[in-house]
C-alpha cells in the first residue's frame, strides 16, 4: 500500500498527517521547535510512523512539507548580513518607497527599517531603458571591485535589481557571472528572475527579501533532503508554497520568497476542496492556530489567487506598513489571533488581545513552560471549554493553577472577576476575528453574510461559532482531521508554478507576435518546473490570466481567461472580461476609457491529488462521556461533552455542546443545532 506523509510546522505547533491509499490516516501534532525545526520535523514524523508500525523507508507516496521558516525569518530579521545591488543612484528606493501613506491622518507616520540598509547597498554604473534596449552595459572590473566589498561586510547573499531589468535581464545576468567569478559562495537573487514585472519598488523589495530568505532555507532545506535520504525515504519533498501548490524543494529552495504563506495557503486550498464536494458557491474558511487567525473567501470552489502580498505590516495590520512581495498567493487576510495571543490591559485601561503571541516556548501560562502571559487558551481552560486533562489526549497536561494566575492578573486590573475577564478574552479575540473576516468579503465586493463557515486550526473549533455569530453566518463546519487540516491540504495539493511577465501595451494595439514570445517563456518555464518535479512534460496544464486596467489609472485587476488567449481573435472579448471583474469589483464600467494590460501571467499545474481519509462513524448515537461548568457570557451552564469518535451518522445535538477530539475542542453555543453528515462533518446549524 502506498502511504503519504504531511508535515506542516506553524508557529506553535507542527502538525503531521499520514495517510495511506486505503483512507487510514493517523495525526498528531507536536510543540514547534523554533531552535531547530528539523528536530520537530522527525519529532512529528516519528510520531505518526510509530502509530502506523512502519517505517520512514516505508513512504512511498509523497512527502509534502509547509513550513513558517521565511515568515520567521522575515518577522525576527535575525537573517545574515544580505547586500543590494541596484543602478547607480537609486540606491535608497527601499527607504522612498512608493511613496504611499498607510495612514493619511498621522503626521508623525513611520514604517519599519528596510531589510537591507544603506550600508549595504551599492549602485553599479549601468542603464537599461523602459523598451529593453541597453544604453550602457555593466563593467565586469567594477563587479569584481564590489565583490571585495561584499567580503568584506560578510554578506552571505546579494539581492540584483536593476532599473528595468524586466524588460531586458541581461545586465542583471552579467552581474550575477561576474560575481560567480570573483565571490562563488555569495547567493545571488536577480529581480528578474523572482519578479520580472514593472514597478521599480515592489521588484527590488521582493528580490530583496528572498536574498534575505536564501541563506537560511537553503541549507534547512538541503539538511532536509539529506535527513529524510539518511533515514531511507526513497522521495525528495515537495514543499508547499504561498499560491496553494508544490513544488520540488530543489526549485523551492532557490527562491523561499514563493514559501512565505505556505501553510495557510494549504488550509485555503482543502477549504475549497470541501467547499465544491458539498456544493457551496461561496465559503469563509476560518483557520485559528496557536499564533494566527486567517479567513479566506472560498468562490466556486476556489481561493482567489493575487499577484502580490505584503510580509510583516508594523502599523495595526494596515496595507502599505508591510514589505510588498510581487509574487503570486492565495488571499487572505491574517490577524495576530491564535491560542496564545497574550492578553493586556492597555494604557486606557482596556483589554486587548494580540497580536503579541507566547508562540510554543514559552507558550500559554497554561503549558507550563515558564509563561506567565494569560493567553487565549487560558481563557479558554479557565472558562471550562477545554479539558487540561485531556489536552493532546491527555499526553500534554494543561495548569489550571497557572491559568487562573495570569487572567487573575488581568482580572484585577479590569476590577472584572476571573470568569468576566477570561470571557473577556474570549470575546475580543472573537470580535477581532469577526472584523478581519467582514473587512476581507466587503474589500473583495462580496457580502459576508449568511456565507457558511469551515473551521480548522487547533483552536479554530472552539472559537468558530462565537465568530460565526458575528458575521451573521447561519452553518458552521467542522471537518475531520479539522486541527491538522492544513497539513491534510498538503496532500491534496498539485505541483503548481505561477509565472508572470510584464508586457505593457493598449488593448486596442495589442500585437501577439510580441506577445506570443512571452507567453512561450513561460510555458517552457512551466514545463521544466513540473518534469523537476518528477512528472512527464505533457503532465501539466496551463491557466491564462492578464493584469488589465483602464488607461491611466494606477492599480489593475487579475482577469482569468478559458483558454490561451491567443486563440481570442475579437479583442472585444478580451475587454468584456476585463469590464466585467471591473464591474463586480467597483460597480461601474468606464466605457468612454481604453484598457491596457500591463502583466501576462500563466499559472502551470499537474499531478492528481485525490487523497482522502476513510471516516467512521459509531453505530448507535453517543451520549455524552461527561458535563462540564463552563461560563458563557454571563452566568456558567452545565454543557455536556462528547466524544467525536462516538457520534453517530446523522445524530443530532442541541448546543451549548462540546465535541472532544485528540488534537482539538468543538465548541457548539446555544441556540445552534450540531448534526454528522455522510462524510463525518459536523454540522453547526444557527
Amino acid at each position: 500500500m502506498k502511504h503519504a506523509l504531511a508535515i506542516d510546522i506553524g508557529g506553535t505547533f507542527t502538525d503531521v498527517v499520514l495517510i495511506r491509499d486505503d483512507g487510514t490516516a493517523w495525526t498528531d501534532k507536536t510543540l514547534t521547535t523554533h531552535h531547530d525545526l528539523l528536530e520537530g520535523f522527525f519529532r512529528a514524523a516519528d510520531s505518526v510512523l510509530d502509530q502506523a508500525k512502519i517505517a520512514l523507508a516505508d513512504i512511498n507516496d509523497v512527502i509534502v512539507h509547509a513550513t513558517t521558516i521565511v515568515t520567521n525569518v522575515l518577522i525576527e530579521r535575525k537573517g545574515p548580513p544580505v547586500g543590494l545591488i541596484v543602478t547607480q543612484g537609486f540606491t535608497d528606493v527601499l527607504y522612498i518607497r512608493d511613496e504611499h501613506r498607510y495612514d493619511m491622518f498621522d503626521p508623525l507616520i513611520e514604517f519599519a527599517p528596510p531589510l537591507i540598509p544603506s550600508e549595504r547597498t551599492w549602485g553599479l554604473a549601468e542603464r537599461t531603458y523602459a523598451d529593453g534596449t541597453i544604453g550602457q552595459e555593466i563593467d565586469r572590473e567594477a563587479v569584481h571591485a564590489l565583490a571585495i566589498s561584499l567580503r568584506e561586510a560578510k554578506v552571505e547573499a546579494v539581492a540584483v535589481a536593476l532599473l528595468n531589468s524586466y524588460a531586458n535581464p541581461e545586465n542583471e545576468r552579467r552581474v550575477r557571472d561576474y560575481l560567480r567569478e570573483a565571490a562563488p559562495e555569495i547567493l545571488v537573487t536577480l529581480s528578474s528572475d523572482i519578479a520580472p514585472q514593472m514597478r521599480e519598488y515592489h521588484r527590488t523589495s521582493t528580490a530583496a527579501v528572498n536574498a534575505y530568505a536564501v541563506p537560511i532555507t537553503t541549507p534547512y532545506l538541503n539538511a532536509l533532503v539529506e535527513k529524510l535520504r539518511a533515514g531511507g525515504a526513497t522521495r525528495e519533498p515537495f514543499i508547499m508554497l504561498s499560491n496553494g501548490g508544490v513544488l520540488g524543494a530543489r526549485t523551492a529552495g532557490r527562491y523561499p520568497v514563493r514559501m512565505i504563506e505556505s501553510g495557510p495557503a494549504a488550509g485555503a486550498l482543502v477549504a475549497g476542496h470541501i467547499a465544491r464536494r458539498n456544493g457551496m458557491e461561496a465559503m469563509l474558511s476560518f483557520d485559528m492556530g496557536g499564533t494566527t487567525a486567517k479567513a479566506c473567501l472560498i468562490q466556486e470552489g476556489q481561493p482567489l489567487i493575487v499577484g502580490d502580498f505584503e510580509v510583516d505590516r508594523q502599523y495595526l495590520f494596515k496595507p502599505g506598513s508591510g514589505m510588498p512581495v510581487t509574487v503570486p498567493s492565495v488571499d487572505m487576510i491574517e490577524i495576530g489571533a491564535g491560542g496564545g495571543s497574550i492578553a493586556r490591559v492597555d494604557d486606557l485601561g482596556l483589554l486587548k488581545v494580540g497580536p503579541d503571541s507566547a508562540g510554543s516556548n514559552p507558550g500559554p501560562a497554561c503549558y507550563g513552560r515558564g509563561g506567565t502571559h494569560a493567553c487565549v487558551t487560558d481563557a479558554d481552560l479557565v472558562l471550562g471549554i477545554l479539558d487540561g486533562d485531556n489536552f493532546l489526549g491527555g499526553d500534554m497536561k494543561l495548569d489550571m493553577a497557572a491559568s487562573r494566575a495570569a487572567i487573575g492578573a488581568l482580572a484585577e486590573r479590569l476590577g472584572v472577576s476571573l470568569e468576566e475577564a477570561a470571557y473577556g478574552i474570549f470575546s475580543v479575540v472573537g470580535e477581532s476575528m469577526a472584523a478581519a473576516a467582514r473587512a476581507h468579503a466587503t474589500d473583495r465586493g462580496v457580502s459576508y453574510r449568511g456565507l457558511p463557515m469551515l473551521a480548522f486550526g487547533g483552536a479554530g473549533p472552539v472559537h468558530a461559532c462565537y465568530v460565526a455569530e458575528r458575521v451573521d453566518s447561519s452553518k458552521v463546519i467542522y471537518p475531520p482531521m479539522a486541527s491538522v487540516l492544513s497539513a491534510f491540504g498538503t496532500l491534496v495539493t498539485p505541483v503548481r508554478l505561477d509565472m508572470v511577465r510584464s508586457a505593457l501595451a493598449r488593448l486596442d494595439q495589442l500585437d501577439w507576435a510580441t506577445v506570443g514570445p512571452v507567453l512561450d517563456d513561460m510555458l517552457k518555464e512551466g514545463e521544466a518546473a513540473m518534469i523537476e518535479a518528477g512528472l512527464p512534460a505533457d503532465a501539466a496544464h496551463y491557466v491564462y490570466s492578464a493584469d488589465m486596467r483602464y488607461l491611466g489609472q494606477q492599480n489593475q485587476l487579475t482577469v482569468p481567461f478559458d483558454d490561451d488567449p491567443r486563440r481570442i481573435t475579437d479583442l472585444a472579448v478580451l475587454r468584456e472580461r476585463f469590464e466585467t471583474h471591473y464591474e463586480a469589483l467597483y460597480g461601474i464600467r468606464l466605457a468612454e476609457m481604453e484598457v491596457e494590460i500591463v502583466n501576462w501571467r500563466v499559472s502551470a499545474q499537474g499531478g492528481t491529488a485525490e487523497r482522502s481519509a476513510k471516516v467512521r462513524f459509531a453505530d448507535t448515537p453517543a451520549q455524552p462521556k461527561a458535563h462540564r461548568k463552563v461560563f458563557i457570557a454571563d452566568a456558567y451552564a452545565d454543557v455536556p461533552v462528547y466524544d467525536r469518535s462516538a457520534l453517530a451518522l446523522g445524530q443530532e445535538i442541541a448546543g451549548p455542546v462540546i465535541i472532544e477530539e485528540r488534537e482539538t475542542t468543538a465548541f457548539i453555543l446555544p441556540g445552534w443545532t450540531l448534526t454528522i453528515d455522510a462524510d463525518g462533518n459536523l454540522i453547526a446549524a444557527r
